[in-house]
């Protein structure tokens, strides 16, 4: 959480990072408002610029929304220039009761997580710049995110995967139906049904079609699909309800993330 109250209405004491590092990147929890700005700036130049998604509240080419004050921030950098590479914002449980609901509340129907609120962490708003697309950001990310859920002591993870429609949805038809597969044989695997589904069912699954490598990371680490995907208009996006029991982690990300 932001050090400055002015921009974070939470009174609860900001989660501690320890320091870590790989190469010429560094790995950095958000405490200020210019922090937090570059992290902003880095999301508007890849969802906007890159993807053409349309943000709601952007402005001068920062991607804020209402969620952003109340969440831990994520941020790797470089660490001869400073200039943020990538981040992962996270809302704790915590601070997801005090705002009354977490993000992903907008896209589906959450009632079959109640019993795990209290220990569940939600991901959003991952983005990783262009040039550093080769899994080296994405794994001091993923380090820091188990940092705060051992600190914090919680076992479940939240969060929604996108799947671009600009293919006509093919990649999304695809994903849907191996995680179909994985759903039918995992019987404790909560159920979330989207407000608005988008119609994968209907698709070609034969046609040729890749997992995205974000929905790859989520899958490689345990976590699992547990609903049809959202339609997200303004991201174009089919959006996957992804959710994650420590539990099942596989044991070698366990150790590698300290978390044994």
């Amino acid at each position: 959480m932001l050090e400055t109250t002015k921009h974070h209405p939470s009174t609860a004491r900001p989660v501690p990072l320890p320091s870590l590092a790989t190469g010429t990147l560094e790995l950095a929890m958000v405490r200020t408002a210019q922090e937090l700005e570059a992290v902003q700036r880095l999301r508007y130049s890849v969802f906007s610029g890159e993807l053409q998604a349309t943000l709601a509240g952007a402005t001068s080419g920062v991607d804020a929304d209402e969620y952003d004050p109340w969440c831990e921030h994520l941020m790797v950098r470089e660490q001869h220039s400073g200039r943020v590479v990538g981040t992962y914002r996270l809302l704790t449980p915590v601070n997801a009761q005090r705002l009354g609901r977490w993000y992903s509340e907008s896209e589906f129907d959450l009632t079959a997580l109640e019993p795990y609120r209290h220990l569940t962490i939600e991901l959003g708003r991952s983005c990783i710049h262009p040039d550093y697309r080769n899994g080296g950001v994405i794994m001091l990310l993923w380090a820091g995110i188990a940092n705060v859920v051992k600190h914090l002591d919680l076992r479940y993870v939240l969060g929604c995967a996108s799947v671009s429609l600009r293919d006509g949805g093919m990649a999304a038809a695809h994903v849907w139906h191996e995680a179909r597969r994985v759903m039918a044989s995992s019987p404790r695997l909560p159920r979330l049904r989207p407000h608005h589904a988008y119609p994968v069912r209907h698709l070609d699954v034969d046609a040729p079609a890749r997992t995205p490598p974000l929905i790859k990371g989520y899958l490689k680490v345990g976590g699992r699909i547990c609903g049809e995907p959202a339609w997200d208009p303004d991201f174009n996006t089919a959006d996957f309800p992804i959710f994650l029991d420590l539990e099942d982690m596989d044991p070698r990300y366990r150790r590698h993330f300290g978390m044994e």
